[in-house]
Order: C-alpha cells, then sequence, then structure tokens
C-alpha cells in the first residue's frame, strides 16, 4: 500500500455516490507499500479501504484480484471482501483510474513474530491454497523468471550503487535460477506477498485479515512459503543485520504441513525456491530505490536486506538445514 494520487473530498463524495455504503465522514492516505494508492475511508455505516490502481497494475488483472478476494471469503479465508458499486461491479473509477472499494480489516502488525504468530500463518496459507482449488479464473506470475530479467534489465547499469559486483553477481544467479527451476511442483493460486504488513492479527492471536492480494497468481505452492520464509524467519536484532531464526522457519513449515502435506520434492526445491523469492525482492527493491515516484507517500524498504538473504539461500543445499524436522516417508 501507499499514496500515488491524491484525492480530495470532493472526489471521494462524487465516487461514494455510486456505493451504498453511506456518506463520507473523513478519510486519510497509507504509506505503507509501494505499488497502489490507498486511503481508509470513515463512512457514516462502517470503515473501508479504497485502492486507487496506479500504472504497474494492469485493469485487465483487476477481476481476477477482486474475485478472488470474494472467492476466499466466501471460503472462510480472513481477508478484505469487496464492495460491489450500485451496478453490481467490484471496479469503479477515480480521477481516470480504475479503483475498488473493501471491507476493512480490524487487527495489528506483529514484526519478529513468536512462534504461536508463525503457527497460525502457516495453518492460514494452507488453507488459503487449498481454498483456492476452485476458483475459475487463472493469472499468470508476471514478477516469476521472465519479469525477473526485465527488472534487472532495469536497473543493472545502477547495481554497483547498492553494493560492489553485484551486476554479475546477479547475473550469475539468475542464470542458475533459470536452469535450475522446478516445473512440476504442485501450484494453483498464491497471495505472492505474504509480508508482515500484509497479515493483521486479533487479539486472540488470530489472524483478522490477510490483505493486499495485487501479486495473487497462479505459481507454485512452495515458493509462497518460500517467500514467507524469506519475511518472516529472519530476525533482526541490529540496522542491517538478519539472522536465520530456524525455530521460526520449522514452526511455519510443520504447521503449514498439518493442514496441506508437502511433498517430496517441495522439500528437495525449498532452498531454491527461497533464493528465487529473494531474488525477486532483491530486484523490485532495487527498482523502488533507484527509480522512486516524486512527491509520493510511500515508504522505499532496503534492497540490502534481501541481498544477504539471497547470499544466504544460495548456500543452503537441503530445506534440513534450515532446521525443519518434518520427516515423510517419500523424502
Amino acid at each position: 500500500m501507499a499514496v500515488y494520487t491524491k484525492i480530495s473530498q470532493s472526489d471521494l463524495e462524487s465516487l461514494l455516490v455510486q456505493y451504498d455504503i453511506g456518506k463520507l465522514k473523513t478519510f486519510s492516505g497509507i504509506a505503507a507499500g509501494i505499488q497502489n494508492s490507498n486511503f481508509i475511508l470513515d463512512t457514516e455505516n462502517n470503515r473501508y479501504v479504497l485502492t486507487i490502481y496506479e500504472h504497474s497494475v494492469n485493469e485487465k488483472d483487476l477481476p481476477f484480484f477482486l474475485d478472488l478476494m470474494g472467492h476466499f471469503s466466501s471460503k472462510g479465508i480472513p481477508c478484505p471482501t469487496p464492495i460491489k458499486n450500485n451496478s453490481g461491479l467490484n471496479i469503479s473509477h477515480i480521477k481516470d483510474k480504475p479503483c475498488a472499494i473493501v471491507s476493512f480489516v480490524k487487527g495489528f502488525e506483529v514484526t519478529n513474530a513468536s512462534l504461536p504468530y508463525i503457527e497460525e500463518l502457516g495453518r492460514n496459507i494452507a488453507k488459503m491454497h487449498l481454498a483456492g482449488a476452485d476458483f475459475p479464473l487463472k493469472r499468470a506470475n508476471e514478477i516469476g523468471l521472465e519479469g525477473w530479467r526485465k527488472k534487472f534489465d532495469s536497473v543493472k547499469d545502477r547495481a554497483e550503487e547498492i553494493s560492489p559486483g553485484l551486476k554479475d553477481e546477479i547475473s550469475q544467479v539468475r542464470e542458475w535460477l533459470n536452469s535450475q527451476w522446478p516445473k512440476n511442483l504442485p501450484s494453483g493460486v498464491i497471495h505472492g506477498d505474504i509480508f508482515p504488513d500484509n497479515v493483521l492479527f486479533a487479539s486472540d492471536g488470530k489472524i483478522a485479515g490477510i490483505i493486499d492480494f495485487y501479486f495473487a497468481c497462479d505459481d507454485i505452492f512452495m515458493y509462497d512459503l518460500a517467500i514467507c520464509i524469506n519475511a518472516w524467519c529472519f530476525d533482526t536484532p541490529a540496522a542491517n543485520k538478519w539472522e536465520f531464526n530456524k525455530s521460526k522457519a520449522n514452526a511455519l513449515v510443520s504447521s503449514y504441513n498439518s493442514v496441506r502435506k508437502i511433498s517430496g520434492g517441495e522439500f528437495q526445491a525449498l532452498p531454491l525456491l527461497a533464493t528465487g523469492a529473494a531474488m525477486r525482492f532483491l530486484l523490485t527493491r532495487m527498482h523502488a530505490k533507484m527509480y522512486p515516484v516524486n512527491d509520493a507517500l510511500v515508504h522505499t524498504k532496503n534492497p540490502l536486506e534481501y541481498l544477504y538473504k539471497l547470499r544466504f539461500h544460495k548456500e543452503i543445499t537441503s530445506y534440513r538445514e534450515y532446521g525443519i524436522e518434518i520427516i515423510h516417508e517419500n523424502n
């Protein structure tokens, strides 16, 4: 989430005429995230989130994202519910840009999460993967191997600004990932961006809502879990220091496995998939740092974090080195 498009009260009042959610009382921008413009709306009826989709989101993908949230919500997966306008559509327009309004999820973010939060996360990711089995729409991962190439092409000539020798290092790792990337692992709808700021917890420790589905796509389930390992299983005791926490990795994967059984092939591919996940976020963070949007309310994240994680995963040769204690008869 972020704010790139500036809007006024009159802009919002004109938009809300198209909805049956009450008159606008107050609104405020949300600075977290990097992709779309987001606002909290308080109306006479309730609190909502307005998302304005920027140039990085193709309008043709919006039915996938919004219908997916509605599908998951109907299946009991905690996530926002899209609000239809008076024409029965999930999508409207404001300032000549597509937008959507979804229900507000009340909860809090957890950083450096303890094991009970990690276990709750793992179970819910597995439930989400299973719940997507009958979702009818399909969407390719636009930030997969080919997407990494495009991002790399946009930043490679300035890679030395991040770290000496980084251009050659990324080139070598990308070549390795391209040659080894698995093609036949269990796949389906994934979230693709389950970071701590996209998961809100309730006071009882349960997940109140998984939010921000705008990287959702069809891809390898274990890749989604690898993204979570990167995002949730490294502790940050000091600035620019990231220490892998084996207990968290074991808790995340074990709790996931208690709901959806992980195959031996998925386990074997985990170091490769985790390296790929680190590559993705290294490149997207480099791009955001090198090409900031002027006068936008957005927090730019540190690409060095994912350079460290990339190097860490590249040295792992077995999933057991992550501290994962699960033993399968087919492993």
